[in-house]
C-alpha cells in the first residue's frame, strides 16, 4: 500500500478540482499526471482541436507571489521539454496546435471556497530553446 504525503494528497485533490473547473469551461481531459524522465505535466486536455498542457499551482497565500507567478522560466522550460516528448511518444508533431495554460488556485480569505486564476496560453515554445 502506497502512503501519500499530505502535500501530495492535497495536490491530487486540487488536480481533480482543476480538471472539473476546466471541464465545465469546455476542455476535455486526455490524461492526468503524464510523467517521464524530463518531468511531469499535471493535466493534458483538449480545447476543440488544440492540445492544452496545464500546470496546476496552489498557494495558501500570495505573500510570496501568486500561484501563476510561481511558474518561472526554469519550470516553463521543463514543461515544454516534457510536452515535446509527449508529442513524440504519441506520434504528433510540433505543428499540432497546442498551448500551455496555468491554473492558479488560492483559498478565499472570507470562506472555504477556492479562487481560480486561469491563464490561457501563458507561455509558448518561443524563447525556451
Amino acid at each position: 500500500m502506497e502512503h501519500k504525503s499530505p502535500t501530495r494528497a492535497l495536490g491530487q485533490e486540487l488536480e481533480v478540482i482543476a480538471c472539473e473547473y476546466l471541464g465545465a469551461r469546455g476542455l476535455a481531459l486526455i490524461t492526468r499526471n503524464f510523467q517521464c524522465k524530463l518531468g511531469e505535466i499535471d493535466l493534458i486536455m483538449r480545447d476543440d482541436q488544440t492540445l492544452v498542457f496545464v500546470e496546476v499551482r496552489y498557494r495558501k497565500s500570495e505573500r510570496f507571489g501568486s500561484a501563476v507567478e510561481s511558474v518561472d522560466r526554469r519550470k516553463q522550460r521543463k514543461l515544454t521539454r516534457t510536452a515535446l516528448l509527449y508529442l513524440k511518444i504519441h506520434r504528433l508533431n510540433q505543428s499540432t496546435p497546442c498551448r500551455f495554460d496555468i491554473l492558479g488556485i488560492t483559498p478565499n480569505a472570507c470562506d472555504k471556497s477556492l479562487c481560480f486564476d486561469w491563464r490561457q496560453n501563458a507561455f509558448g515554445l518561443n524563447g525556451i530553446y
